[in-house]
C-alpha cells in the first residue's frame, strides 16, 4: 500500500479525507439504523468503497465537474458538497429532499446545485446520460469532465457498451468507473463475467482502462488525478476499475448470508479499509488515536443533528403530488 505522503496531499487534506470517509461509514450505519427501527423503508449500503470513494471524488472539481453517481455512491456525493441531512431526507422522504422531492427511492442521489444528475432504478440508464453531460462540453467548448459509476454487475448492461463505445469514438471527457465488490446482488463475478479485469473492456472502445486496489487511497487519488488531467486536456475517456468490498447484504431487504460463508464474511470484515486507513494515519504520524477518537466523536454528532433535523422536516403535501411531472 502507497503512504499518504506519496499522494501531494496536504496534512490537512489527509486529514479531511479520512473525516469523509468516517462520516460516510457512521451515516450509512444510521441509515441501517432507521431501517430496522421502521422510520425509513430502504437503504443500499456502501460500507467497504468508503476509502475508494473518498479519494476518488477528491480528485474533481466540484465547483464545475458533473457527477452521475450509481445506489452506493452516498459517500463520494458527500464529498461534492451533499451534505447528511439531505442524505437522510431523501431517505425519511422529506419534502426538502434535493434528489426528487421524495419523489425516488432512498440512495437515489442528485443535486442541482452540487453537480449531481439523479438516476433512475433501472441500473446503468445513467451511463448513456453521462456521455451527453459530456458530449455537451465539447460542444459548449468547456474543460469540465463527466464521472459516471456503477457496480459491477450492472456494467454489464447493454446501455454501458452503447455510452463506452460513443464515448470512445467522441473521444469525451468522461471518466467511468466500475466499483468491483465481486457481488451482483447473489451473483459472484465468475458467473458475470470472463475477463480477468472489468478494466480490459475499455481497449475495445478505444480508450484505456486501470483496474486499481480500491482500499489504497493514494492509488486510488493518484489513478483519478491523472484521468481527470487527462480528459480535461482532451485526451479523451477512461474506464477504471474500483477492487472495493461490500461488507454488507446487497440491501436491507437482502441476507448475504444465504450465499457467502461465514469465513468469506469474516475475513472480508477483517480487512475493512477504514482499519487500513487509520493504522496509516497513525503509523505515518497524521494522527494519534485520541485525536481519531476526537473525529469520530465529532462525527457521530453531526450524524445524530442531521438526523434530528431531517426527520423534522415537513412532508410533502398532497397537493405537490403533479409537480415537477411537466417541464414548464
Amino acid at each position: 500500500m502507497k503512504t499518504l505522503k506519496k499522494s501531494g496531499l496536504s496534512k490537512e487534506e489527509i486529514i479531511q479525507a479520512y473525516r469523509e470517509v468516517l462520516r460516510g461509514r457512521r451515516l450509512d450505519e444510521r441509515l441501517w439504523q432507521l431501517t430496522r427501527i421502521g422510520k425509513t423503508s430502504f437503504n443500499i449500503s456502501g460500507q467497504g468503497a468508503e476509502v475508494a470513494q473518498v479519494a476518488m471524488a477528491m480528485a474533481f472539481d466540484h465547483e464545475k465537474d458533473y457527477f452521475l453517481p450509481y445506489y452506493r455512491d452516498m459517500t463520494a456525493c458527500l464529498v461534492w458538497g451533499m451534505t447528511p441531512k439531505d442524505i437522510l431526507m431523501g431517505s425519511f422522504g422529506k419534502d426538502a429532499d434535493p434528489s426528487s422531492h421524495a419523489r425516488q427511492m432512498p440512495n437515489h442521489y442528485g443535486s442541482k446545485e452540487h453537480n449531481i444528475v439523479s438516476f433512475a432504478s433501472t441500473v446503468s440508464t445513467q451511463m448513456p446520460l453521462a456521455t451527453g453531460v459530456a458530449y455537451s462540453a465539447q460542444l459548449e467548448k468547456s474543460d469540465f469532465v463527466t464521472l459516471a459509476t456503477t457496480g459491477e454487475g450492472s456494467a454489464n448492461q447493454g446501455e454501458v457498451q452503447e455510452a463506452m463505445n460513443f464515448a470512445g469514438v467522441k473521444k469525451l471527457p468522461l471518466i467511468f468507473v466500475v466499483e468491483n465488490n465481486k457481488y451482483a446482488i447473489s451473483v459472484p463475478i465468475e458467473e458475470q463475467y470472463a475477463n480477468e479485469h472489468m478494466s480490459d473492456r475499455a481497449h475495445g472502445y478505444g480508450f484505456e482502462g486501470i483496474s486499481v486496489d480500491g482500499n489504497d487511497f493514494t492509488e486510488v487519488y493518484l489513478t483519478f488525478k491523472k484521468a481527470v488531467e487527462d480528459a480535461r486536456a482532451g485526451k479523451g475517456s477512461k474506464l477504471i476499475e474500483l477492487r472495493v468490498s461490500r461488507l454488507t447484504s446487497h440491501s436491507a431487504d437482502d441476507d448475504q448470508t444465504i450465499y457467502r460463508s461465514k469465513e468469506e464474511i469474516e475475513s472480508m470484515k477483517q480487512k475493512d479499509p477504514i482499519d487500513a486507513m487509520v493504522k496509516q494515519l497513525i503509523a505515518e504520524k497524521y494522527l494519534t488515536e485520541d485525536e481519531l477518537a476526537k473525529i469520530d466523536e465529532e462525527v457521530r454528532a453531526e450524524v445524530d443533528a442531521a438526523t434530528d433535523e431531517a426527520e423534522a422536516m415537513p412532508e410533502p403535501t398532497a397537493e405537490s403530488l403533479y409537480e415537477e411531472v411537466y417541464a414548464k
